[in-house]
């Protein structure tokens, strides 16, 4: 059972007067004998886990059973079985295959092969380096002596369309004399000669529907029994196709990374016990990623533990490049500029941020960011998370914020983005920044004495994106761009909003447990393209600004502003507004008349209000209103009008 898993070979357990659920739970007389065995040898216990283990994972294997049947026919099926596998051919799988069993146990279940007489095809979809190939390879030595004819299309995305369709009808029809003149030709042919024929087919790494389609025409191509299996980083490309089910592969679990680096690294299923601990950052690092496992492994094997903590001081700067070649293929894979901008300002300021509220942001960007998401959720490279956030892979972040740093290695202030708090405190202090960047992110534990000057922002003209969490900035704020879509100032130290902040252009201004006493002064201008202003924990903040000033709002987030007493009547002519927060706001006690006219609020919080007393009669006429949070607040009558 080592030599299966480690170099994969064929395993065909017999049973020969034994029942096969004795040996896979060890009890009755195979359990007696297990033990009077143990006893004899007085083996180790890690040992005998071992064996225990093996024999459950050997009994759980397709093999022979005699079960009293006629000894000379049940030989005769043995040596039929071993002879039709080792006429066949297998694929390289992996040299260490951790996982693998119970991943093909699962993807077995949407093939139903044997069950079913219709034609299947399956998507198995993951980002670069998850371990799709490795899965279907896997599978195809599973189950392929059981159809009549299998391929296995390796790298369909950098090949020739009619050397694949080449391949495709020389690996069915086991002759190399078919001619394949063009890919229309060649679609046409596989139609006609595998109509009738039961057929594996694998089309490994594609990256195009026109590729599947030109490849392998449609269901209508094979026979009944036959499954298809396509791997993607693209799950648009399966829809397109019209696949039956989709297989997400997924990364794997902590003991499985720990086992595969261990392979790799030691050679050895276990890792020795000083090296545990670097170990488990090597599998942190990798985010539980098969292919940086292998890579990673591989590069310490055989080294001290002084070697790997360097190594690992060194990854986190510079990423390892097999690694980043692999994950950069989905990126060099989107088709446009803007989809490259999108990825690569989530990698750097919005992961783990709802979706929703980076949609928006984005769209001020003029960037089309509905689809865009998509595209990038098709691709892999992002995921929503739980409570609708946008993830990423960790090794993905690190590649995105490798291919900005590698606009400019030498000089910070010459590239895109700007995410190192060593780099931003240089560019600030230098002011040293260009009109190249797009986008900064400097974020302090809590408000310290060192300021910034205004004046290191006087050539980010394209400046959109901007968070200054717990900074203090020296001077006025006339150097700030005016294309600012993103403000995200978390502790903003002032009392007051200078009006100079106030950018036209700004989607989203973010002051979460800022010092503000109130919000604009009565000069400033109009912020016609505002959407979401979020105040939220800002306890000195006794009443909401005057909303005439934001006339498109539509997300008002004030949580926990204990002082606050007071919403401004111009609430009630905002006609975008789609959310109001004011969950906690202690002080408040009433909302104005004017807000109960609104036609777009949905969602209205006001859980934690502890001295809010009523609700106005007129709140049934808010026909939008979907939700309303009201615990833990003094109301004691319901209005009947929401009846």
């Amino acid at each position: 059972m080592e030599c299966r898993r480690t170099l994969g070979q064929l395993v065909l357990p017999i049973f020969y007067d034994i029942d096969p659920s004795h040996v896979r739970k060890q009890i009755d007389c195979f359990g007696q004998l297990l033990r009077d065995h143990i006893d004899e040898k007085k083996v180790e216990s890690c040992k005998v886990e071992r064996w225990r283990t093996a024999l459950t994972k050997a009994s759980n294997l397709s093999g022979g059973d005699l079960q009293d049947g006629h000894e000379a026919k049940f030989i005769r099926r043995i040596t039929e079985e071993v002879t039709r596998k080792l006429n066949n051919t297998y694929l390289d799988v992996a040299p260490y295959q951790v996982g693998i069993d119970s991943r093909v146990q699962n993807i077995s279940t949407y093939l139903c092969i044997g069950d079913s007489d219709d034609v299947r095809v399956i998507g198995i979809l993951g980002m670069g380096g998850i371990g799709k190939t490795t899965l279907a390879k896997a599978v195809y030595n599973r189950f392929s002596d059981r159809f009549q004819g299998k391929s296995f299309l390796e790298k369909v995305r950098e090949k020739k369309l009619e050397k694949l369709q080449k391949q495709l009808l020389s690996d069915i029809l086991q002759t190399t004399k078919t001619k394949v003149s063009n890919v229309a030709a060649g679609t046409a042919l596989v139609g006609e000669r595998f109509r009738r024929l039961k057929v594996l087919v694998i089309v490994d790494d594609v990256d195009n529907v026109k590729q599947l389609r030109e490849l392998a025409g449609n269901c209508h191509s094979f026979g009944p029994g036959s499954r298809i299996i396509i791997t993607t980083r693209n799950e648009r490309v399966l829809k397109e196709f019209g696949v039956d089910k989709i297989y997400q592969a997924e990364g794997m679990g902590r003991e499985e990374a720990l086992e595969l680096l261990s392979w790799h690294a030691f050679r050895s299923s276990c890792c020795p016990s000083q090296y545990l601990v670097l170990a488990s950052e090597v599998v942190n690092y990798c985010g539980r990623l098969p292919l940086a496992l292998e890579v990673l492994g591989s590069t310490l094997f055989k080294r001290s533990v002084d070697e790997w903590r360097s190594i690992l001081d060194e990854l986190k700067m510079i990423p390892h490049g097999e690694i980043q070649a692999q994950l950069k293929i989905s990126y060099d894979g989107l088709n446009d500029n803007y989809k490259r901008r999108m990825f690569l300002d989530i990698a750097f300021f919005f992961i783990g941020m709802d979706k929703n509220y980076v949609i928006q942001i984005l769209d001020g960007c003029g960037f089309y960011a509905t689809t865009g998401i998509e595209v990038l959720l098709d691709r892999c490279l992002v995921t929503i998370g739980r409570k609708n956030k946008i993830m990423m892979h960790d090794l993905l972040r690190d590649m995105g914020r490798d291919i900005v740093h590698a606009e400019n290695p030498d000089f910070p202030g010459g590239r895109s983005r700007l995410w190192r708090s060593e780099d931003v405190n240089d560019v600030l202090i230098d002011k040293s920044g260009t009109e190249k960047i797009e986008g900064l992110a400097l974020n302090l534990p809590s408000l310290v004495e060192t300021s910034f000057s205004t004046e290191a922002f006087r050539n980010m003209k394209r400046l959109r994106l901007l968070q200054l969490n717990y900074v203090r900035l020296a001077r006025g704020y006339q150097c700030l761009s005016k294309k600012l879509r993103w403000l995200c100032w978390h502790g903003f130290p002032l009392e007051i909003i200078p009006i100079e902040l106030c950018q036209p252009n700004i989607v989203a201004i973010d002051m979460q447990y800022s010092s503000l006493k109130q919000v604009l002064c009565e000069y400033s201008g109009l912020l016609g393209k505002l959407k979401i202003l979020n105040l939220s924990h800002s306890h000195d903040l006794t009443q909401s600004p005057d909303f005439s000033k934001f006339p498109n709002l539509e997300k008002l987030i004030l949580k926990d502003c204990k002082r606050l007493a007071k919403v401004h009547k111009s609430i009630g002519d905002l006609k975008s507004l789609v959310l109001v927060n004011l969950k906690d706001c202690e002080t408040l006690k009433a909302l104005p008349r004017s807000f109960y006219k609104s036609k777009s609020v949905k969602t209205l919080v006001l859980n934690g209000c502890s001295g809010f007393r009523s609700l106005s009669e007129h709140l049934g006429k808010m026909a939008s209103l979907v939700t309303l949070f009201a615990d833990g607040t003094a109301i004691k009558k319901v209005p009947a009008s929401i009846v």
